[in-house]
């Protein structure tokens, strides 16, 4: 059995690399989407080979991110109950999107998520799956209780990695989670679970506190044409160019706060 996995090279991805090895006797092929989470994707692909990937795929789709996924959603006004930016769920049918077409190249019987069985990400990821490829087997561990019965907390699955030989980074034993792309970072669980604790200084990515803010404010134009932005200050650009150009311009003003 050969099985295309959604891969970040995270605590849960790495356990589920081997797990799924494990337990479906099975080839692991990872795939991981660039959709903008540049240090993050640094030597990723020799950890899953070292993690016990048949192959690992990095493939840039920021221009097809910007182009055909975010600028149309910023288009259309879509916000999840007139407050919630679909930053996250944004990227996800088009990371399964390409692993569909990589489970065809590779001649794989499945694909597999770490997406949890009580959350949103699973139907995207699997919709997206079946609408292209309707036959294609998704393994999705969660959902399984041998799995949810073997790693009932990060120890577990801490202990299992050093079992196997996995490496961790640091990163996996923050007491939060983090996802990143293009658009957008958020952050979730962990110490965040608690309303009364702020966000702790090293949280701050893409932006700065509020504390550490310039006082003197900064102007951009966008232009923009049948909805989408093409142009900032003056100076024509694609869908990608844009965002990398805006998000440039925010990594500045947050050097000059320092």
């Amino acid at each position: 059995m050969k099985v295309v996995l959604a891969y970040s090279g995270g605590l849960d991805t790495s356990v589920i690399l081997q797990w799924v090895k494990e337990t479906y006797n099975a080839e692991v092929i990872c795939f991981a989407a660039d959709v903008g989470q540049e240090e993050e994707l640094k030597g990723l692909k020799a950890k899953a080979r070292k993690s016990g990937a048949l192959k690992c795929y990095v493939d840039d789709l920021r221009e097809e991110f910007a182009r055909d996924f975010v600028f149309p959603m910023i288009r259309a006004g879509a916000v999840y109950e007139s407050g919630y930016l679909l930053g996250t769920s944004i990227a996800r049918p088009l990371i399964a999107k390409r692993m569909v077409e990589i489970a065809v190249k590779e001649g794989a019987d499945a694909i597999a998520h770490g997406a949890t069985g009580k959350g949103n990400d699973q139907v995207r990821f699997e919709l997206t799956a079946y609408a292209l490829r309707p036959g294609i087997k998704v393994i999705a561990p969660w959902r399984e209780e041998r799995y949810r019965k073997q790693f009932t907390g990060r120890n577990d699955m801490l202990a299992y990695c050093e079992k196997h030989g996995i490496p961790v980074e640091a990163s996996a034993k923050k007491p939060y989670s983090m996802d990143r792309n293009l658009l957008h970072i958020s952050f979730e669980g962990g110490i965040l679970e608690d309303p009364w604790n702020e966000p702790p200084a090293d949280m701050f990515k893409l932006s700065v506190s509020p504390e550490r803010a310039p006082a003197k404010p900064e102007y951009v134009e966008i232009e923009f044409k049948g909805g989408d932005a093409v142009a900032v200050n003056g100076k024509k650009l694609s869908p990608l160019g844009v965002m990398q150009v805006l998000k440039q311009t925010r990594r500045q003003t947050r050097r000059r706060s320092h």
